[in-house]
């Protein structure tokens, strides 16, 4: 076991007990400080130098790099037990994210940089999923611009080869009557598109609910984001109030994935939402929303809240073959 991924199962294993965000990110950071180290033990002098590796991350870096099991991982994986392991697997059989941003919108790495992170983790595909024009403080991108993405996707994918796709996408807004702020030709022509709520967060529960089912129904949508669209870190948002069971109703039987945003001022949705969305019979995105290309390693966390409601890889769109994912988002259209 490598330092990174031995850092990688305790993040993934805080989150399983329900640690905080904070802590978890922290196990994440210290792994991205040492992915690039060669083989072999690590002096600890030399891990004391890496910025985001504390005392007690550095420990665990030493004993996974002289070939031990880490002594926190083991204390974690006794006290969390054997079903632990089955959101394990789901987080290694990932194969794509449905939700990213480039500086294309409000994102701070070029598309190139989240399409090589992405790469780099082993995914076989992700989706650029900048916002729409209407909203303006993210920089959301006019159909004329988004028209100029899809040919610097295009360009990407020629260099990547066979293993990689970046899929092209957008991450729409759901206007006050449930449409799309995007051309309608256009969105066809994506391969994935998000559909989220970014205004009037606060709406009586009435229109908010006619708002989401009539966006969760247009063949256009494949992923419902972010659906109550709280923070809870910080200052905090309440979610959105909404007949849960209409929307998810309306999720399943138009075949919308659910996302499961594993940003960690989102967490959305809740977890007594999400066991609703699944008892109702929906699909699954696992995704980051990842902002930056670390942030792609987020995705884990989510997994973990899948499997502790007992969801398999077959309900979760983020783990099926490329081909898959584009056959079933061809038939909804």
């Amino acid at each position: 076991m490598t330092p990174d991924e031995a850092l990688r199962r305790i993040a993934f294993l805080l989150e399983w007990r329900g640690a905080s965000p904070y802590r978890v990110r922290a196990f994440h950071t210290a792994a991205d400080a040492v992915r690039a180290l060669p083989p072999g033990p690590v002096d600890p002098a030399r891990i004391g130098r890496l910025r985001g590796v504390g005392p007690v991350t550095a420990e665990v870096i030493v004993q996974a790099s002289n070939g031990a099991v880490p002594g926190y991982l083991a204390r974690l994986r006794a006290e969390t037990g054997p079903d632990a392991g089955a959101g394990w697997d789901l987080a290694a059989a990932s194969t794509g994210d449905c939700h990213l941003h480039s500086d294309w919108s409000d994102g701070g790495s070029p598309l190139e940089d989240m399409a090589g992170a992405a790469q780099a983790l082993g995914h076989r595909w992700a989706v650029l999923t900048d916002h729409s024009p209407r909203l303006t403080i993210a920089h959301g991108l006019s159909a004329e611009r988004l028209e100029r993405q899809l040919e610097a996707v295009a360009a990407v994918n020629s260099r990547t080869g066979p293993d990689f796709r970046l899929l092209t996408g957008i991450e729409c807004d759901i206007l006050d009557d449930g449409s799309l702020d995007q051309d309608e030709e256009l969105l066809g022509r994506l391969d994935i598109v998000v559909a989220s709520v970014h205004s009037k967060l606060r709406s009586e529960p009435e229109p908010m609910t006619a708002r989401l089912v009539a966006a969760v129904r247009n063949p256009h949508v494949d992923v419902l984001g972010h659906c109550t669209g709280r923070i809870i870190t910080g200052r905090g948002r309440p979610q959105s109030r909404f007949d849960a069971d209409a929307v998810f109703a309306a999720c399943a039987e138009g075949g919308t994935a659910v996302e499961i945003n594993c940003r960690p001022e989102r967490r959305d949705p809740p977890d007594d939402l999400l066991a609703r969305a699944a008892a109702a019979g929906c699909r699954f995105a696992v995704d980051t929303d990842a902002h930056a290309p670390e942030q792609l390693r987020w995705q884990s966390t989510g997994y973990a809240r899948a499997a502790r409601i007992g969801l398999g890889g077959d309900r979760l769109i983020t783990t099926w073959p490329l081909e898959r994912l584009l056959a079933v988002r061809s038939g909804r259209a």
